[in-house]
């Protein structure tokens, strides 16, 4: 069933805001357990070889304990309309940005992790409010961005262990439609919310003006045997350029032994990580720091009050174990299709890349032709492919200016 707002005037928003607020025992709680950390030896990981680096998460728990002010944090998110609805039963949480302009349309926005709804925060203004941002207000959009199922404030979900990329997808059609009344939306996503919304674009799209995401993946991505790992279990070929082969090799570096623990046992990790606020923060700060474009100083791309008002939206909601266990779902539930029409996804496609996930061998000059050739391109029904040297995984916080420019370009044209 789907929670149904209450009536309103014709043009008004149907539901009412609830401000974000936590608990004065929850943060009391999360200092006592910060307090009594017990660190693990770490010789001989100055080199950040073996994983993050005691000494740096020590500083960051010294400065979550001293300095940092989630009051401060929660007041800059209560700057925004925030909204709780209940749709199939799943809680939703969802931040809106009313747009300002002649005719603004709405925008759903999709976060995967270790993201948070605040990660599209400096993307909200500039695409609600163009005209105050050097922009045409009549580009404007009405702002919606969720918490992913499972994460932040979208919890508890103790009910529906099986969420998964696709199922998330007819949820937010039920959210975008039925609750909040709109008959055509547009939908944009990065990391799994890119899965969201291309899956939207497929099952969804005489609904949608158009999708926006940050890659352009096949949304059989986690079928499969070996969904945990990107090779399928396929050896390097012994004939691949040395410097593809470096580049393959970190790209397996960088997300290996994420996939792995998050696709086979998600559970076991969960267990840790729910008790031991450091020991979160260390899971979720690796991926900050090696699938950000940063240059070795992840302070140059998320500042220590950044990466620890993300890590609170993970931790005051208890959201850590089913956040991971997304994963495991979409490798359990696998996809599959709702038509065999080609594309896939029929919705009119813009995509971004970065140069911080080129894939090997492939300069950011190629990325484009690269794509359109490949398989994966295949499946879209792109019409605005763009490729930037800069950015790492975290588009719309790490380039918010060239995202807002490319998602406006993939819109305009179809209102």
């Amino acid at each position: 069933m789907i929670e149904q707002p209450d009536p309103t005037p014709n043009g008004a928003f149907p539901l009412t805001p609830t401000p974000i607020h936590v608990p004065d025992e929850v943060l009391t709680d999360l200092r006592r357990r910060l307090e009594l950390t017990r660190w693990p030896d770490d010789a001989g990981n100055e080199d950040w070889y073996y994983g993050v680096n005691r000494a740096y998460l020590r500083e960051l728990v010294d400065y979550w304990l001293t300095e940092y002010d989630w009051r401060a944090a929660e007041a800059a998110m209560n700057a925004y309309e925030h909204y709780r609805v209940t749709v199939d039963g799943v809680p939703v949480h969802f931040m809106r940005k009313p747009g300002v302009g002649p005719a603004p349309i709405p925008l759903i926005l999709t976060h995967g992790w270790p993201w948070t709804f605040w990660h599209w925060a400096k993307v909200v203004d500039p695409l609600a409010d163009p005209g105050a941002h050097g922009g045409d207000p009549a580009e404007a959009f009405d702002v919606i961005v969720p918490s992913f199922p499972g994460f932040g404030f979208s919890t508890p979900l103790p009910d529906h262990p099986d969420l998964n990329f696709w199922k998330v997808a007819d949820l937010w059609q039920r959210l975008m439609t039925d609750v909040l009344g709109h008959t055509r939306y547009a939908a944009a996503g990065c990391d799994v919310g890119a899965l969201v919304t291309g899956q939207l674009g497929h099952k969804y799209a005489d609904s949608l003006h158009a999708i926006h995401i940050g890659s352009g993946q096949m949304l059989t991505l986690f079928n499969g045997d070996r969904a945990w790992d990107l090779t399928g279990g396929r050896p390097i070929p012994d004939d691949l350029p040395a410097e593809a082969r470096e580049r393959l090799l970190a790209l397996e570096h960088r997300f290996a032994g994420h996939l792995a623990a998050h696709v086979l046992a998600p559970s076991t990790l969960a267990y840790g990580l729910t008790d031991s606020p450091a020991g979160m923060l260390a899971w979720i700060l690796e991926r900050w720091i090696t699938w950000s474009d940063n240059g070795g100083d992840v302070e140059s791309v998320f500042s220590k009050d950044d990466l620890l008002t993300h890590a609170m939206i993970y931790w005051v909601n208890n959201a850590i174990s089913t956040s991971i266990r997304t994963y495991a779902n979409n490798n359990r539930y696998p996809w599959q299709p709702s038509h065999d029409r080609w594309p896939v996804v029929e919705a009119p496609t813009g995509i971004t890349f970065v140069g911080h996930e080129n894939p090997p061998g492939v300069t950011t000059d190629q990325r484009v032709r690269s794509f359109a050739d490949s398989e994966r391109g295949r499946w879209y029904n792109h019409v605005n492919l763009t490729a930037h040297d800069r950015g790492g995984h975290f588009i719309p916080w790490e380039i918010p200016d060239r995202w807002v420019d490319d998602l406006r370009r993939t819109f305009r044209g179809r209102r």
